[in-house]
């Protein structure tokens, strides 16, 4: 299976947006932004949290949030603040703040089948 490659804007609240190209990586948690990027978007870390790569090796980044725009969708989301060398991803929260998934077969994003919870009422009737 190829990789799929995406151009999203980005930008901090109230800020001017950059189009950045990431590599979708639903098996990622979590979205990164280049350290070039999120410089000039003027992120500022939140805290620090650990993640463990694919290969196993542990790192530790700081967290901090921005606003993603894809074709007209546009959703907040938690980002990785990327080191000098890492790469931008578009991870799994971030796809589903704008309510996407990741269409394997077609490397294309499609607008997610959305569901609520049933509830149960006081009678104990279900209700939709």
């Amino acid at each position: 299976m190829g990789m799929v490659h995406v151009d999203v804007d980005v930008s901090r609240e109230g800020g001017a947006a950059t189009t950045v190209q990431f590599l979708v990586d639903s098996g990622a948690a979590y979205s990164v932004l280049p350290y070039e990027v999120w410089r000039g978007l003027g992120l500022v870390p939140n805290r620090s949290m650990d993640f463990v790569l694919a290969d196993g090796t542990a790192i530790r980044r700081d967290v901090s949030h921005c606003l993603f725009t894809y074709q007209g969708i546009m959703a907040p989301s938690p980002v990785v603040l990327g080191e000098p060398q890492d790469d931008a991803l578009l991870g799994s929260i971030t796809l589903e703040a704008m309510g996407l998934v990741l269409n394997p077969f077609e490397r294309t994003l499609r607008p997610m089948r959305m569901r609520l919870a049933a509830s149960v009422g006081e009678t104990g009737e279900m209700r939709r």
